[in-house]
């Protein structure tokens, strides 16, 4: 499994139980559609693109999205959710190589 960096962001940065919160998460990753070639060997670059991406909050799913290769370069993922207490955020994706990535962030909501 490759590392690739990913950033998960709530906004608003501060949030309380009840509220109502933007989830966007972010990852790093090539996206390539199997169409392009290799300046150096002039060789057809393999598909590698994320195909599903699912977001986890204390156990719960919240949204399951399929993706196909058309997505940009590091893509961007939106959804919003309702804070319900202390919990885990979890987002896992998997690309069509079988490549899988989890990121979970911690949900402190105040007041």
């Amino acid at each position: 499994m490759a590392e690739r960096k990913s950033l998960i962001k709530i906004k608003p940065k501060r949030y309380k139980d009840g509220e109502i919160v933007k989830v966007s998460f972010m990852v790093m990753h090539p996206m390539d559609t199997g169409m392009g070639k290799d300046k150096k060997t002039k060789e057809i670059i393999p598909a590698k693109y994320i195909n599903s991406v699912k977001f986890v909050y204390n156990g719960k799913e919240i949204t399951n999205m399929t993706v196909w290769e058309s997505l940009s370069v590091n893509p961007v993922f939106t959804t919003y959710m309702k804070i319900n207490g202390k919990g885990n955020l979890t987002i896992t994706y998997t690309d069509n190589t079988g490549e899988v990535h989890e990121t979970t962030k911690k949900i402190k909501p105040k007041g």
